[in-house]
């Protein structure tokens, strides 16, 4: 078994571990966020953290009324502007903490007077120092490049943070059960192999999301492109039907992350028109109208709130792409040309 396998099916025991260890931390850090009441949220992050942030965007947002933004390192490192952050929660994501451009950020936030914290899978790392608060991951080494466990737990960790933020006790409640809905969601998503051999000779795969799922799309390519060489663009369902639909024809594999929520009736409408044109859908979604739209789909748990749905919906795109390289024959923990840590300025 490789180290990517063993690493996604571990997504529901470190879950479970990170709740049970830094639900008090998160709680005091919460609190001083809410003391210092920042005006706004900046975020630093690159690769798979980047998408985490993405979801941050959008949880933040609707839960704390937070008005968040995703920060721009090279702005701060190769034009070494002084950006005004002095009024603001900045926060850097890192699975290793090393990212050089990340820290710097948190440096500049927190020499402004800024409430900085550093979420990290390293509590010895440069960014958790940097950082005045820090929100340890908790999981364990990952050994393989591509990030499975690290990322859900960061989404995890978001997610708490917020929970927490909006002293929300319903939602604080719900989050203790998503151990068991990860777990449900990692045995229905053992189908993909099933059906993956379908797809050994793509070239191109869309991925579409909306909302909270817009993190989704993006991670989901980023794991499609990193294991399995093809080009996979991912698209919010609104900013698709502004254009790229058009690509759209007979056979076009497009993969679509529809959860019960605010969305659904959008992503709906969208397959019912992906199949007007004869695409190939690939759906991930509890509705039972989304999967019939299908032609292969994986099942999310019935009682997954919209607001926790993108730790369990990354999931099956975590085994569609692990099957497929391995399909494809790839060396599943070693990507051709990429490093598990890598430092950018």
């Amino acid at each position: 078994m490789s180290y990517l396998e063993q690493e996604i099916h571990e997504q529901a025991s470190v879950i479970e571990h990170f709740l049970a260890a830094e639900n008090d931390n998160v709680a005091k850090i919460a609190a001083a966020i809410r003391e210092f009441d920042p005006a706004f949220v900046l975020i630093a992050a690159r690769g798979t953290s980047d998408n985490a942030a993405r979801y941050a965007q959008y949880l933040m947002g609707i839960e704390a009324n937070l008005l968040v933004s995703l920060a721009t390192p090279s702005v701060h490192t190769l034009y070494e502007a002084n950006i005004k952050m002095s009024k603001a929660l900045v926060i850097g994501i890192s699975q290793s903490g090393h990212s050089e451009d990340v820290r710097q950020i948190v440096t500049d936030a927190r020499e402004q007077g800024a409430i900085t914290l550093g979420i990290t899978n390293d509590e010895t790392s440069p960014l958790a120092n940097e950082a005045e608060y820090h929100i340890y991951l908790n999981a364990g080494e990952e050994k393989s490049v591509a990030a499975t466990k690290t990322y859900t737990a960061q989404l995890t960790a978001l997610a708490l943070l917020t929970a927490h933020l909006t002293q929300n006790d319903k939602k604080l409640a719900t989050i203790q059960k998503l151990p068991q809905m990860v777990s449900a969601t990692i045995d229905a998503s053992e189908s993909v192999a099933n059906w993956v051999e379908r797809y050994r000779y793509m070239e191109r795969i869309a991925l579409i999301g909306r909302g909270l799922n817009y993190s989704t799309a993006f991670e989901i390519a980023l794991k499609i492109k990193e294991l399995c060489y093809i080009v996979g663009e991912e698209y919010s369902e609104a900013d698709f039907r502004h254009g790229p639909i058009a690509i759209i024809s007979q056979g076009f594999p497009v993969m679509v992350v529809a959860p019960t929520g605010k969305t659904l009736p959008l992503m709906l409408d969208l397959l019912g028109k992906l199949n007007e044109r004869g695409a190939e859908c690939i759906v991930f979604s509890d509705s039972e109208e989304a999967c019939k739209l299908a032609t292969n789909h994986v099942a999310l748990p019935a009682d997954i709130p919209e607001w926790l749905s993108p730790i369990c919906a990354v999931i099956p795109g975590q085994m569609f792409a692990y099957h497929l390289a391995a399909a494809k024959g790839h060396k599943i923990d070693e990507p051709r040309g990429l490093s598990k840590v890598t430092i950018t300025r």
